[in-house]
């Protein structure tokens, strides 16, 4: 192997094949957007080069919603930060401690990120059906007729109810993650802490998490820029309805593109996600390079 990896031709040889890939589904795509953002067309017709004037309706007008679709994608940013990965940190925590039937419980939490999005949107606009769903028979159930509605019918209460199947479905990808992060802390450590008259909370605290700061770094980012970009469960549970009241940028681009072709300002939409996903990604890389 290391005569393989000193010899640079056998090196390139072998990276090759990824950069191309890399480069042709990933790369050349990006530059293509860019240069459909600066144009007006309708995806047959000929290209008319527009100069900014797509970022301009789209940072300025707002007609069609845009910045409503962004704050959405800012609460489930939030979402993922300050409810699901606490939830998959104490999960992890608790898991690690060596509790019986162990790797039981971590496969069972990881299950739902392996099933295919289009079934648990299918799966959770079952539990939020307004006559036979499981959530308003269990309200009923307990005398809470008041609590039960249209979940994914009602612009006040779509976005809160979309994104609890999408949080749910990470918790166990992340509560895996930290979980590899807390087994692979030496088990001297945790005895030095017990011995020193530390909890389980202390030790936690104070030993445990700030040893698991690169891999919760690694999770915030696949958080936050997972929630940023979020699509897919989204469009199988309202397709960004009612009345765009859970839009997504991702859903309203795929609308402007698609269903009323217009590539290039819907291009500026894709540019705009892509930015955004790498500035919440920097800021995220400085936060936690701070607290070191």
């Amino acid at each position: 192997m290391n005569r393989v990896l000193s010899n640079k031709k056998a090196v390139v040889i072998f990276l090759l094949p990824a950069l191309v890939l890399f480069l042709t589904i990933i790369i050349v795509p990006i530059f293509m957007s860019v240069t459909y953002s600066l144009t007006e067309w309708d995806g047959i017709g000929k290209k008319v080069f527009t100069g900014f004037d797509n970022y301009k309706e789209l940072f300025l007008t707002n007609s069609d919603g845009f910045w409503r679709a962004v704050k959405n994608s800012l609460i489930f940013a939030a979402g993922s930060v300050f409810v699901q990965l606490p939830i998959s940190l104490i999960l992890a925590l608790i898991l690690a401690r060596g509790v019986k039937g162990e790797r039981f419980y971590v496969s069972v939490y990881f299950i739902p990120v392996l099933i295919s999005t289009v079934v648990i949107g299918q799966l959770w606009m079952k539990i939020y059906n307004p006559q036979y769903g499981l959530l308003n028979t269990v309200l009923r159930s307990m005398g809470l007729e008041q609590l039960t509605g249209n979940w994914l019918g009602d612009t006040k209460k779509v976005i809160f109810a979309v994104i609890v199947p999408v949080l749910w479905q990470y918790i166990g990808y992340h509560m895996l993650l930290m979980y590899a992060s807390v087994r692979s802390i030496s088990e001297e450590i945790f005895e030095a802490a017990r011995i020193d008259g530390a909890n389980g909370i202390q030790t936690a605290l104070h030993i445990t998490i700030p040893l698991m700061k690169p891999i919760l770094k690694v999770c915030v980012t696949f958080a936050v820029v997972g929630s940023l970009k979020n699509f897919d469960l989204v469009y199988v549970m309202t397709g960004g309805g009612p009345a765009g009241a859970s839009q997504l940028p991702s859903t309203l681009m795929v609308e402007t593109i698609f269903s009323r072709n217009m590539y290039g300002y819907g291009s500026s939409m894709a540019i705009f996600i892509i930015l955004e996903c790498f500035l919440f990604a920097w800021l995220i890389r400085g936060a936690f390079r701070d607290n070191e």
